[in-house]
């Protein structure tokens, strides 16, 4: 589960599991507001579009420079 997204004001939306259900667990500049059951939820608090997936990119160690 390493996916996040990011919106607006701070917004952060990461899974997470709580009792034994995974959750959309939503903070706002590092502070916890909620934890939702479904994307549904999410919507409620920001529009959808706002979000933008943060991807991990692969580390380019051990590789050496061409050119």
């Amino acid at each position: 589960m390493d996916r996040r997204w990011v919106g607006p004001d701070g917004l952060e939306i990461v899974p997470a599991f709580r009792e034994g259900r995974q959750v959309l667990r939503v903070s706002r500049e590092g502070r916890f507001v909620t934890d939702c059951v479904s994307v549904a939820q999410v919507a409620r608090l920001v529009d959808l579009a706002d979000l933008c997936e943060v991807i991990a990119l692969p580390s380019r160690r051990g590789f050496e420079a061409v050119g």
